[in-house]
């Protein structure tokens, strides 16, 4: 009788930690016939590692012209990287265009996933209130006169609920509408007002949809109570409109305490 002997194959799994400016991408996902973040990285991989195929995996999905200060995803490879993570970093930002940067890459455990492992997501929504050609694709310009004490107070009623049904688009896709929201405020740092969010995880559009609710609130169209109603109804349709993407950043992901051994500058969550 033959005897077979079957190797397992241990697939190698690592992360990126990287940035993107979102206004030369239709988004991170890989669209037909439109520039992806993701396809593009897909490519310089490939091209650096001389593979036919390295499939990326994301943190989540951003829209077109959505930004990332901080992102991450993993790609999984067969056997040990033809170099060392820093020499690749090097090398994909060599062939990256200049709207992706890689800030490193490095080895985690098999079961560590970008999107599912994520802990929480943060965002900020950059608003300038004076023209200013340098912020231009960059933030919202918006110089109407705003009630920011009416607008902060609003984003206090965020956290008496999870389910933002009225935010999310109605082709979300989404299993549940159900979100734990655990900061929410605006900043003002001169000419810019910042809407800063941070929650467990977010619905297609939520954060445009909650920052342009907002605004209505601050130009006292609606009422807290009216924004409170709103939230109730899970009426995307009573919502207020969603602000353009280009003032939108993916700022900060958190991920479990001590999975990258090999540094100690990743975002964690306490």
């Amino acid at each position: 009788m033959k005897r077979y002997i079957f190797a397992k194959i241990f697939h190698l799994r690592y992360f990126i930690q990287l940035s993107y400016n979102g206004s030369a991408f239709h988004g991170w996902q890989i669209q037909n016939n439109a520039p992806s973040v993701q396809e593009t990285i897909e490519q310089a991989l490939c091209t650096a590692l001389r593979l036919d195929t390295v499939a990326v995996t994301g943190a989540g999905r951003t829209d077109t012209g959505v930004h990332a200060s901080d992102y991450y995803a993993h790609f999984e490879v067969k056997a040990e990287l033809p170099m060392v993570p820093t020499a690749l970093t090097k090398s994909l930002n060599g062939i990256l265009p200049d709207e992706i940067a890689i800030a490193r890459i490095f080895p985690v455990a098999p079961d560590m996933h970008a999107r599912f492992s994520a802990i929480t997501r943060s965002y900020a929504y950059r608003l300038y209130r004076e023209k200013n050609p340098f912020l231009r694709g960059r933030a919202f310009h918006f110089h109407k006169v705003l009630n920011l004490q009416k607008m902060q107070a609003a984003c206090q009623i965020l956290f008496e609920y999870e389910d933002f049904a009225c935010f999310a688009k109605s082709n979300h896709g989404a299993s549940t509408t159900l979100c734990t929201i655990y900061q929410a405020h605006w900043e003002q740092q001169g000419n810019e007002l910042i809407f800063r969010i941070t929650a467990n995880r977010f619905l297609r559009n939520m954060v445009r949809a909650i920052v342009g609710t907002l605004l209505e609130v601050g130009l006292e169209k609606i009422t807290l109570s009216d924004f409170r109603n709103i939230i109730e109804t899970k009426d995307r349709r009573k919502a207020g409109f969603s602000v353009p993407p280009e003032g939108l950043y993916l700022t900060q992901i958190t991920y479990p305490k001590n999975f990258d051994q090999h540094a100690n500058t990743f975002n964690t969550s306490a």
